[in-house]
């Protein structure tokens, strides 16, 4: 079975599918996305990250020319289509079709895609040995600028911080904020433990609110896991017993160096391993199933 991607209402071989050049998304990063798992035919956490979407649409002031039971339905429909039980799953939501100017009354409907592929961000040995990183000179963009919590299109800040950790040879960047606190890395949020306690940067200082960082949370409360958001600083991260990243593509990244600095035993923590085997234990378990949907959304 060829993988179909979903363009504004259509299905179409991936290597078909295509969007307008004039499309601002395209010219102009004018858009937002999800990134979304699928587990063993579940999609994992659909509702969270649909609304999301919708939420990242809105603050952009981009209306999605779908309702989100729509888009939900038109995300189980490209995975079905796909035959993949494990996927990795992108909508994207442009501007849409304008033209060469910025201005957004130029484009009078939004694109809507969704593609379904596979994923692996890190090799199964990062797991079992841990990830490197090093701390980027590139800062977080500041929320009086545009709040990051808003998953746009525009990763050009990632990206920059991306090539100086591919430049050190390094795993992963780590991103600090314009004052110095620590935020996220490049495409996963940080956690911390130190002396049992899990801890990992508050939103209010402009960070994605990530739906595995929240799972994370959760897990932790559930199994006895003192975890909390705290505001942290580089000496925290060096100085911590265990240090873990989360992602939809990464789920839990152990990491065990960071600018050089061994993180506790220079091995994945207990409490690291504990979590990521709850997550992926959740993950197997719970989520949209992808069988159950027969029929494909309206507009095909």
């Amino acid at each position: 079975m060829s993988i179909e991607a979903y363009v504004d209402g259509r299905f179409v071989p991936k290597e078909q599918a295509t969007v307008s050049v004039y499309d601002h998304g395209f010219l102009y990063g004018d858009g937002v996305f999800e990134g979304i798992r699928a587990y063993q035919g579940r999609i994992f956490k659909l509702r969270e990250h649909v609304e999301r979407l919708f939420e990242s649409a809105h603050t952009l002031g981009i209306k999605i020319p779908m309702t989100r039971e729509a888009v939900a339905d038109a995300i189980v429909e490209t995975v079905r289509r796909s035959g993949l039980q494990d996927a990795y799953i992108r909508p994207i939501v442009s501007r849409g079709r304008g033209d060469l100017g910025i201005d957004p009354r130029k484009c009078p409907t939004a694109t809507v895609v969704i593609i379904v592929d596979t994923i692996q961000l890190y090799p199964e040995t990062a797991y079992q040995n841990g990830l490197k990183l090093i701390t980027t000179s590139t800062r977080m963009r500041p929320l009086d600028v545009l709040n990051p919590r808003v998953k746009t299109c525009n990763y050009l800040s990632n990206i920059m911080a991306r090539l100086e950790a591919n430049l050190a040879g390094a795993d992963e960047g780590l991103m600090l904020t314009a004052d110095g606190h620590v935020a996220e890395c490049t495409a996963d949020n940080v956690f911390v433990v130190k002396r049992g306690r899990v801890s990992t940067p508050p939103v209010h200082l402009g960070i994605l609110q990530g739906v595995t960082r929240q799972t994370v949370l959760d897990l932790c409360h559930e199994m006895g896991i003192p975890a909390e958001e705290q505001t942290l600083s580089l000496h925290d991260i060096y100085t911590a017993d265990e240090c873990f990243l989360t992602g939809t593509g990464a789920e839990l990244g152990p990491v065990v160096q960071v600018d050089g600095r061994t993180i506790g035993t220079g091995k994945p923590g207990p409490i690291t391993h504990r979590v990521l085997k709850a997550f992926r234990e959740l993950a197997a378990r719970e989520g949209t199933p992808v069988r159950a949907t027969s029929g494909a959304p309206a507009g095909e």
